[in-house]
């Protein structure tokens, strides 16, 4: 249909393999195609001229018409393809969901006006396949083979306590101390098994059972309990550390390592990711990125 046009529009099927970069007599074998199909004349061609035949005329205006609704899908699939927009469903746990990377997704937002993202947040496994998830953010070593994994910065946990809690207990001079404490105990998934706490120092681990009288599987429910003054946390210091700062928490065991688990973002593997999907993980990547730990443990949030 191009050449068909550009043929109509010059005159001549010689100044339409010149504009096309094609010889004369290929020209002439696509009007011929064209005209084979619908079984009619398009052009009468004579050795001095050439001109549209009615029913030529006819299907010139429509293919202009068609060819406009081409270009304009063509140029719509390459501004997609340069600048991110639609729907992208993201799915991560629920502590670093809630405190760290929803804040995140909304400077994101402001970034990209084009994109919506669908952000759900849970601590169990996701099949990204199966639940159609594009992207995932993942506490914990990578297994699945299918999944492309970008190391994040490690998942750090540090301990931390309310003041007034620590005037009236005290404050944990060694892991082992924590045993005489209200330790605020993340539950994971629910579970009654009891919550250990490991901590390293000069390369020495230390593993303590956490006991209190509150323990929940959602960790907003305990750093609440903490800010309230009901016991010892174990928590994100990414997340801790704005409390630290204005005076609400108290790091305890500072000389301690606590627990640390690598963190990655993930996306099913595929050789060309969309801009959607790649814009999105680089810019987790530059907000969250960093090495992964030398030593992790499955204490986790």
């Amino acid at each position: 249909m191009a050449v068909f046009i550009k043929a109509a529009d010059l005159g001549s099927f010689a100044a339409a393999a010149e504009a096309m970069g094609m010889s004369p007599q290929m020209v002439a074998k696509h009007v011929v195609f064209l005209e084979d199909r619908l079984g009619t004349t398009l052009l009468h061609r004579t050795t001095r001229r050439q001109s549209l035949t009615d029913v030529g005329r006819a299907y010139y205006e429509r293919c202009k018409h068609l060819l406009l609704d081409v270009e304009a899908a063509e140029s719509i699939a390459q501004d997609m393809r340069s600048q991110p927009r639609g729907v992208l469903r993201v799915n991560a746990p629920v502590t670093f969901g809630t405190f760290s990377l929803a804040p995140f997704v909304t400077r994101y937002l402001d970034r990209y006006p084009d994109m919506r993202i669908d952000l759900t947040l849970n601590d169990r496994f996701v099949d990204p396949l199966e639940e159609g998830y594009e992207v995932m953010v993942r506490i914990g070593e990578v297994e699945d083979a299918g999944l492309v994994a970008r190391p994040l910065a490690p998942y750090r946990l540090i301990t931390c306590a309310s003041p007034d809690y620590l005037a009236r207990r005290g404050i944990p001079q060694t892991p082992s101390d924590l045993e005489q404490h209200e330790c605020l105990a993340y539950a994971y998934g629910g579970t009654s098994l009891p919550c250990r706490w490991v901590f390293t120092r000069g390369g020495k681990s230390e593993e303590v059972r956490a006991n209190g009288r509150i323990r929940s599987n959602d960790w907003k429910a305990l750093l609440y309990a903490a800010l309230a003054g009901y016991g010892i946390t174990l928590g994100p210091k990414s997340v801790l550390d704005s409390e630290l700062a204005a005076g609400r928490l108290v790091r305890v065991l500072a000389d301690y390592e606590g627990p640390a688990r690598p963190m990655h973002v993930l996306y099913p593997t595929g050789r060309h990711p969309t801009v959607k999907v790649k814009s999105f993980v680089d810019a987790v990547v530059a907000e969250f990125g960093g090495l992964e730990p030398e030593h992790c443990t499955k204490t986790g949030l």
